[in-house]
């Protein structure tokens, strides 16, 4: 005959399996990423989002999962793999540009998108206000409209008698950024040559036209596209002498001569943090957007050398990183 005991010692070695496969077929939260740029250009930056969240406990193909899609810097692309994306019935976002987080937006009012790196989230009418962002939408801001005359200060300390510098802008990016940098530029008497480029041609032809034209220096503005073709700017500034400012460091690391901005590593890593309390029940539209304290000056003391410049002391002691 079974005793009560032996009973219960039977009955407690089947609920440890049975709590084991209940553990195992838990859903995993699924966070996506859609990208306006490519894996080689703006890889490291999901790897970066991704290292952090597992350093807060979620783990790729246990407890999480994890998707990206990339526009390979063709914003025609970005509204169909928004849709893609959404119907994936992802648990969270992340979007480091303007124009995907638009995308999305358009496409859901209820699932989680954390932006990082993002300029002007309020013109852009992502967010009503960096204290309560209402709806779905959060993240961190880069601050690029208000930051944006210092890369015209910067550029002038290390060619100060340069009359007229070429900017680069992707229209398809908000016009804040551009807008600053003209008054700037109007307060100190220099005049500004706009060229809208929205293609890896266009660059070429922009650089073409500021040879032709014997413009001496250049700003690049925050782009998916520039980001995806960070090497051809390097290559074609640095092929025509002409000193060039960009907005993150990965432009200096890819050949480019300086950069002042914030540290997007920095950022996304921030953003998974935000991804991990909506994640525990948070509400996007109740968490406050961060804004970047923090800006970096860095210097390609090498790409200096080929194109003839020799860097200001002064420049060289306000810079964050020199690469030599």
């Amino acid at each position: 005959m079974t005793t009560r005991r032996e009973l219960l010692v039977a009955l407690g070695a089947l609920a440890v399996p049975l709590a084991g496969e209940a553990q195992q077929t838990a859903k995993p939260f699924r966070v996506v990423y859609l990208a306006s740029a490519s894996p080689e250009s703006a890889g490291h930056l999901w790897e970066a989002f991704k290292r952090r969240l597992h350093e807060l406990g979620y783990v790729e193909g246990k407890n999480a999962i994890f998707e990206a899609r990339w526009a390979l810097g063709k914003v025609e692309h970005i509204p169909g793999l928004a849709k893609e994306l959404i119907a994936l019935k992802p648990d969270a976002i992340l979007v480091l540009t303007g124009i995907a987080a638009r995308a999305l937006q358009q496409e859901t009012t209820t699932i989680p998108i954390v932006f990082a790196t993002l300029g002007d989230p309020i013109g852009t009418g992502l967010i009503k206000s960096l204290a309560r962002p209402g709806g779905n939408i959060t993240g961190l801001s880069s601050l690029a409209a208000d930051f944006s005359p210092k890369l015209l200060e910067l550029l002038l300390m290390a060619v100060p008698k340069v009359s007229r510098v070429a900017v680069l802008s992707d229209p398809s990016n908000p016009a804040a950024q551009l807008k600053n940098i003209q008054t700037a530029a109007q307060t100190v008497g220099i005049s500004l040559v706009v060229m809208e480029v929205q293609t890896a041609a266009g660059i070429e032809n922009a650089f073409a036209r500021i040879a032709s034209e014997n413009i001496r220096a250049a700003i690049v503005l925050a782009s998916g596209l520039f980001m995806l073709q960070k090497r051809l700017l390097a290559e074609l500034a640095t092929r025509n002498r002409v000193p060039t400012i960009f907005m993150a460091r990965e432009y200096p690391e890819a050949g480019g001569f300086m950069s002042y901005g914030s540290n997007y590593t920095d950022s996304v890593r921030d953003a998974a943090s935000y991804v991990d309390r909506i994640l525990k029940g948070a509400r996007p539209g109740d968490l406050p957007v961060e804004q970047s304290s923090k800006f970096e000056l860095v210097l390609n003391l090498k790409t200096a050398r080929a194109i003839g410049l020799t860097v200001p002391q002064s420049l060289l002691l306000r810079a964050d990183r020199v690469i030599e």
